[in-house]
């Protein structure tokens, strides 16, 4: 059973990361599966019958998510945009009351009292994600991209930056790219693979996956090394990581409205209507993430 809830968790991942201002770092933290999927990515090797555990039915949940549930993320936001915003906005806050707890347990493990350091890092956090979700896509930004010896450096660099939107909750990956300049970039190369290999175009092929592997390279071993970085933390300063987490978490809701523009629906002719069918997704979606977030099983350690 519990492999079935963390497939269920990797698929609301995944549908998570197609959400702009929504990381699948945040709905990890909100789900109660972060710390346990901070460890199985750092002791993958060492441990690695344990590890993928929860990696391989996050992994599988998480591919499913993106992939079928892409298209109707994209017509919700689309039509529905405050209700489907709401909805998130409750699935982002349903796991609180666990991280709340989970900060409180730090505080008393090592005899803290909540003190002007703990305050700052939490405001500077929930500053970074309000900070970038005012932040636009310059005009610069790429539509396509050249196999040179740069933009193989530069894609790579690019993709250890992109990666810590995986890990970290509360950074929009997408938004980080849009922010770089590279997201047209390397949405561009997706679609051009795809469609090479549709048609079995090698040459194209061949070009496309000069320009994505050294991205792909510097996402996965970014992963790794941020994970290490945010696994330190989680040992020697637990209390002030978790006000960080906090920070990004809370600041969250914000950057779904603001990146969805979803307050623009109040405008509309279906205000009222989709103001109380928001809030009752709202409230369902809290409840959903916090039974969700209690079905935790930690199995690394």
């Amino acid at each position: 059973m519990n492999y079935f809830w963390m497939i269920i968790k990797g698929m609301m991942m995944g549908i998570a990361n197609i959400i702009p201002g929504v990381s699948g770092g945040t709905m990890a933290v909100s789900l109660g599966i972060y710390d346990d999927m901070i460890f199985a990515i750092t002791h993958l090797f060492k441990k690695w019958k344990k590890s993928f555990k929860i990696l391989l039915p996050l992994g599988i949940g998480l591919v499913a998510g993106v992939i079928f549930f892409s298209y109707a993320i994209e017509f919700l936001l689309s039509r529905y945009t405050l209700p489907t915003a709401l909805a998130f906005v409750g699935l982002i806050l349903g796991g609180l009351p666990i991280l709340f707890r989970k900060f409180q347990a730090s505080m008393k493990q090592y005899q803290l009292n909540l003190n002007i350091s703990h305050i700052i890092v939490f405001l500077a956090f929930f500053a970074i994600v309000v900070g970038m979700s005012f932040m636009q896509e310059t005009e610069a930004g790429f539509t396509s991209l050249e196999v040179n010896f740069t933009n193989i450096i530069v894609l790579f660099v690019i993709g250890i930056i992109a990666s810590a939107t995986m890990v970290v909750p509360g950074i929009s990956g997408s938004l980080v790219l849009m922010i770089l300049g590279y997201y047209y970039g390397i949405i561009n190369t997706l679609t051009n693979f795809f469609d090479a290999l549709r048609v079995l175009d090698w040459e194209a092929l061949v070009y496309n996956t000069s320009l994505l592997l050294p991205f792909g390279i510097g996402v996965l071993l970014g992963i790794f090394l941020i994970s290490k970085i945010i696994e330190y933390l989680f040992i020697h300063h637990p209390s002030l990581t978790y006000s960080g987490i906090l920070g990004l978490v809370i600041a969250s809701p914000f950057a779904i409205i603001y990146n969805t523009n979803a307050l623009a629906d109040l405008s509309g002719s279906n205000a009222l209507s989709f103001t109380i069918i928001g809030i009752v997704l709202l409230v369902i979606s809290f409840y959903l993430t916090y039974k969700l977030g209690k079905t935790e099983e930690p199995t690394t350690k």
